[in-house]
């Protein structure tokens, strides 16, 4: 770790801040890093990186223009938070607590609810080998409830299967910082000839996608048709439970998932040992009433995070330009005010 303690009367926090997250600070860390097996960089190195010195009164105003998208693109992500843990709640009160079911057994109306949706749960239980479930709904192995495939990795050294670059290709490294769980571009992209090198192909907009290694529990909801690698379990659209249950179902039985996992050098869960996982299966019904109510939340987040992303993007354009003085402050004033 560094401690970087500013000079208050020539540097700004926030400027310096900005400064870290710049090309221009990568690029020197970069230059200034060594060894392979393990990279590092000395501290007395760090002497050695050039900072850019506008006058305090300039970097007051980067702060002002930048910072104005900062905060916006953290409300986004905050209002993504809400509406995320909405739906989980809706998820698990339904079909984790059955809370629907039990106030019925007991004679009361359920909370919150409307009559029709009331209707559809039933009165009571019956054993499973999940133990005590609703009454007529099913347990089934999740690869049966829903189609789960892998994927892999053309070999990298051949350019034909990269370029030109045509088809979305994502690794667990996409979704390692992802802010929601939205999969909305990839890092790398493949040829035709390179996807026609992964047997799973093409998957399309809707799939839940779960890094299966290293470590194992992204998850993400892809927005793109894309391929993945090996690195994935990936499950379509389509089957008997829909993508966003499985984003839920997936995330309250992790420990679960992970206990199936295996491996040497790390741990990795395999299509085979997934697929026989014993999933809770609703009336159909009650999944599109959950539908119904949770769609429309995760459509809110998915756009609130197009929306973060793009602010994200012209901020990280605006900020070496702005840093090294080839973008008039006006004119970045009026970048940003045009799209909050």
């Amino acid at each position: 770790m560094v401690i970087f303690r500013p000079e208050m009367e020539r540097i700004i926090p926030y400027f310096l801040y900005l400064f870290l997250r710049s090309k221009s600070f990568r690029d020197q860390v970069a230059f200034l890093t060594s060894g392979s097996a393990q990279p590092q960089l000395p501290i007395r190195d760090m002497n050695r990186i050039e900072v850019p010195l506008p006058p305090v009164s300039v970097q007051r105003q980067i702060c002002l223009v930048l910072g104005a998208l900062d905060d916006r693109i953290t409300l986004l992500r905050e209002t993504n938070a809400t509406l995320e843990a909405i739906a989980q709640v809706l998820f698990k009160s339904w079909f984790v607590d059955f809370d629907p079911v039990r106030a019925k057994q007991e004679g009361r109306a359920p909370e919150g609810m409307d009559d029709t949706t009331a209707a559809l749960f039933p009165e009571g239980f019956e054993e499973s080998e999940l133990g005590a479930v609703p009454r007529g709904w099913r347990v089934m192995p999740v690869g049966e409830a829903v189609e789960c495939v892998g994927g892999g990795t053309p070999d990298t050294k051949n350019e034909a299967f990269w370029s030109p670059p045509e088809h979305a290709w994502t690794t667990p490294k996409d979704l390692s910082n992802l802010q929601s769980p939205v999969l909305l571009q990839t890092e790398r992209m493949l040829s035709a000839a390179g996807l026609a090198k992964v047997s799973s192909g093409l998957l399309p907009a809707g799939t839940l996608l779960m890094s299966s290694r290293a470590p194992i529990g992204y998850l993400a909801i892809a927005q793109i048709s894309v391929a993945v690698n090996q690195g994935y379990i990936a499950m379509l659209p389509g089957g008997q439970l829909p993508p966003l249950y499985m984003l839920f179902w997936c995330r309250q039985n992790m420990d679960t998932i992970k206990s199936h996992a295996n491996g040497s050098t790390f741990m990795e869960i395999s299509k085979k040992a997934f697929r026989p996982l014993p999933a809770l299966v609703p009336a159909t019904d009650i999944l599109t009433a959950f539908q119904t109510t949770a769609d429309p939340l995760f459509g809110r987040l998915v756009e609130n995070e197009r929306q973060a992303q793009t602010l994200a993007t012209l901020r990280d354009t605006l900020l070496p330009r702005l840093i090294s003085g080839q973008l008039r402050l006006p004119d970045a004033e009026a970048a940003v005010a045009s799209v909050l």
